[in-house]
């Protein structure tokens, strides 16, 4: 799966579309963010996997769910994102 990010033109802020990994935190989760870059020498596509710490207000998320999420001010010392949406519904 690739990452699909688009800026959005009311607010600035990115959006990703990645998998939830892990919902054992109260109000976060952690979502993993894959994306495919072209390799510089070998010419051949390569995954990249980021996490996130993301803000979940209602602890919809669980484990495998594909959601989208965008940028936001800090939350605490490393929640910077938050859910916009569970795209897999």
């Amino acid at each position: 799966m690739a990452a699909n990010t688009t800026d959005t033109k009311t607010t600035g802020r990115r959006v990703l579309t990645g998998n939830v990994v892990s919902d054992k935190m109260d109000k976060s989760a952690v979502v993993e963010v894959v994306r495919t870059v072209k390799h510089r020498r070998y010419h051949k596509y390569v995954k990249r996997r980021k996490t996130y710490l993301v803000h979940d207000e209602t602890n919809s998320c669980k484990v495998g769910d594909l959601v989208q999420i965008q940028e936001s001010r800090p939350l605490s010392r490393r929640k910077r994102w938050i859910i916009l949406e569970d795209a897999g519904a």
